[in-house]
């Protein structure tokens, strides 16, 4: 498998992961020092991928999420190290009945250990958020 496409599998193994709530998997698909940015869409910078999966956790407890990526900018910058940017959209109902239906991109770097990638870097922007609050 060529490295674009092992990326490409890590990005839809995130996706599905995220989804399926199956935090141990979805911990090996971040370097150990990655960097989560999710400022630009009312979340915080999360250093360490320990830290971002409690974070995560906590977040999305009890959610319902649907996460989709599309028409990926994948670009290799060297043997290890690869960029890209991904189209997304998500839906995410929480158990007090919020909604968010989320539409935006993933900005993220890549590094290759042990003949695997992994997310260095992950910063997501959004280009619209459509929010329901309980009851209304």
């Amino acid at each position: 498998m060529d490295d674009i496409e092992a990326i490409k599998q890590l990005k839809a193994r995130y996706f599905r992961l995220m989804d399926t709530k199956d935090w141990e998997g979805m911990r090996d698909v971040f370097a150990d020092d990655v960097v989560v940015d999710t400022s630009a869409s009312g979340g915080d910078v999360q250093t360490g991928a320990d830290v971002f999966m409690a974070y995560l956790r906590q977040a999305l407890d009890g959610a319902v999420t649907v996460h989709h990526g599309h028409m990926p900018e994948i670009e290799l910058t060297s043997p290890t190290t690869a960029t890209g940017i991904w189209a997304m959209e998500d839906k995410n109902h929480w158990p007090s009945g919020m909604h968010l239906n989320g539409f935006g991109h993933y900005h993220e770097t890549y590094e290759k250990t042990d003949g695997r990638w992994r997310i260095k870097t992950l910063k997501l922007t959004r280009l619209r958020q459509d929010i329901t609050e309980p009851g209304g």
